[in-house]
């Protein structure tokens, strides 16, 4: 019998066994959740995502792939979801002891031998299609539910793109869906952290011209070289808190990537200090649109 551990949780606040399976998706790599059998783990600990959905998904797995009576650990920071833990699992027939700390709620308890609800929890959580979309999704993916704005602006600014391209931080594949309705692009390169989003981006973009990788480009993980262009809408928080850092590690995985002459669009908040590193990278850097709260910068190499 195994543990499983979800996300990175705080390990002073938490413990979990040095050999646990990683399920979290948005760590690469990690084991499927869902593809872990029923009943089959000796404990679970898990750092709850935020949203309500997704939470009681990932909730609702974690006590189905436990054995009966085998021990629950469950936590989230007190204003994303920790006030909620304790009754959520008490739905589940999972009653838990729930522990205030350092801004954290923890909530352990065991798994019952006839939980209640995880059916539902799961099928709501799930993939689904959105028909006002046209898109495959599933709740926990970056704008699971909308076009996001931003990126409903940089399509509305992309002109028509040829040649040899990526999509950093593809999401479901709204821009790289659009881009690939110009035959004159030969390939195209999709990268995301989540495995969810790689996921339905595999159902959305079915042309044979794109690659989908699940991969952290923080990490460096492997783009091609010598692209004609590059997209992005790179994300700019990390475990609930802003990190411009994100953004700016986009945009040199990018400049790494592109040819000489080639051109990366990217769209980021308004907020976002991104034109100094835009500048080290890239020959010129030029703001072709800014409304809405929203900036689209084409920076040439």
């Amino acid at each position: 019998m195994s543990h499983a551990v979800y996300g990175l949780p705080p390990v002073d606040l938490v413990e979990a066994p040095e050999a646990a399976l990683q399920v979290s998706p948005v760590i690469p790599g990690s084991v499927r959740l869902e593809d872990v059998a029923d009943a089959s783990l000796a404990g679970a600990t898990v750092y709850a995502p935020p949203g309500t959905i997704e939470r009681r998904y990932v909730l609702a797995h974690a006590i189905r792939a436990l054995e009966p009576g085998a021990r629950l650990v469950v936590l989230a920071p007190k204003d994303r979801g920790g006030t909620r833990l304790a009754k959520e699992l008490a739905a589940f027939g999972c009653p838990a002891h729930d522990l205030p700390k350092r801004h954290h709620r923890i909530c352990t308890g065991t798994r019952p031998a006839d939980p209640a609800g995880l059916d539902e929890a799961i099928h709501e959580g799930g993939p689904r299609h959105i028909d006002n979309l046209a898109l495959c999704t599933q709740p926990g993916v970056f704008s699971w539910d909308r076009l996001d704005p931003g990126t409903a602006l940089l399509m509305a600014r992309l002109p028509p793109l040829k040649g040899r391209g990526a999509d950093l931080g593809c999401g479901l594949g709204v821009l790289a869906r659009a881009i690939l309705h110009s035959d004159a692009v030969t390939e195209m390169t999709l990268v995301d952290l989540d495995r969810r989003a790689i996921e339905m981006a595999k159902r959305n973009v079915s042309d044979t011209r794109a690659k989908i990788v699940w991969g952290d480009l923080r990490a460096a993980a492997s783009l091609p070289t010598g692209l004609d262009f590059a997209v992005s809408n790179p994300p700019f928080h990390d475990g609930g808190a802003e990190d411009q850092a994100l953004g700016k590690t986009f945009i040199q995985r990018a400049a790494d990537a592109l040819r000489s002459g080639g051109t990366l669009w990217l769209v980021a908040n308004a907020h976002l200090p991104y034109e100094a590193t835009l500048r080290e990278r890239f020959r010129s850097v030029e703001t072709v649109a800014q409304e809405g709260g929203y900036k689209v910068f084409e920076a040439k190499r």
